[in-house]
């Protein structure tokens, strides 16, 4: 009995034409043998002159998968998470400047009067002092926590929401908490950042408060959160230049934007 060479891919019969057969029957005897062999290993008869002569199978042709190098990820910067590239356009490049802004303005302070630059009496056309006023303050603690309000919290609102929401929260609770109390107290005095910080806060605060109600786990520290609002909201009971009027619009603006914001994805 005769078996055949087993049927191989048609990609590799192209290769090899013709392939030795891998037994044979051997004429003397009857029995199978190895078609690799010259003399049969039962009787001793010769089967052939020589061995069959095994070209080399060329597979380069036959389909086979190249190999592919893996990618590989270029070297890390500092504070940078492996596999993900930091981008520059979520720095918060805008709540810094708004700070350094207010750091400067209060640290000059002391070289001019601060009702030069503040709401400070009636405006009597002077309304440029409105935009002034939240960046100069005379009290380096009251400065120093806007300051650090502003960083933290616009900072974070400028990395989920873009750089627009803290410029516009410094314009609503900061420069309109001033023209609130420019326009309702009967003698102003309003200067530095109260109602800008405060509103940052309160705006940030919000989605995590909202995440709470829902039963979901609170993204950030509502507690510490919670403690810089009340410091905002109290600074007028310790610093006279920072106006309880501004401190409120502040927190109004900081709520109405932080639920519009929590909305966003």
């Amino acid at each position: 009995m005769r078996i055949g060479v087993p049927r191989l891919s048609s990609t590799i019969n192209r290769a090899v034409p013709q392939a030795p057969d891998l037994f044979v029957v051997c004429k003397n005897c009857g029995s199978e043998v190895s078609g690799f062999v010259t003399e049969c290993p039962y009787c001793g008869a010769r089967l052939r002159k020589r061995a069959p002569k095994l070209e080399a199978v060329d597979l380069s042709d036959a389909g086979r998968p190249r190999r592919t190098r893996a990618p590989r990820l270029p070297r890390l910067h500092p504070g940078e998470i492996p596999g993900i590239r930091p981008d520059p356009s979520h720095r918060p490049v805008v709540s810094i400047a708004l700070a350094i802004a207010c750091a400067v303005g209060g640290i000059v302070t002391g070289v001019f009067p601060l009702s030069d630059v503040a709401v400070f009496g009636p405006p009597d056309g002077e309304w440029w002092r409105v935009a002034t006023a939240p960046f100069f303050a005379a009290d380096l603690w009251y400065v120093a926590t806007c300051v650090l309000a502003i960083v933290l919290f616009g900072g974070l609102l400028e990395r989920r929401h873009g750089a627009l929401a803290p410029l516009l929260l410094f314009a609503l609770g900061g420069i309109g908490g001033i023209a609130a109390a420019a326009a309702l107290e009967t003698f102003p005095f309003a200067a530095g950042a109260n109602g800008a910080a405060l509103a940052m806060t309160v705006a940030w605060v919000m989605r995590p408060l909202r995440d709470m109600r829902r039963g979901q786990d609170a993204d950030g520290d509502v507690i510490g959160a919670g403690i810089f609002a009340a410091v905002l909201l109290l600074m007028p009971l310790a610093v006279e230049e920072a106006s309880a009027t501004a401190g409120s619009v502040g927190l109004l603006a900081g709520i109405v934007a932080g639920a519009l914001l929590a909305r966003r994805r």
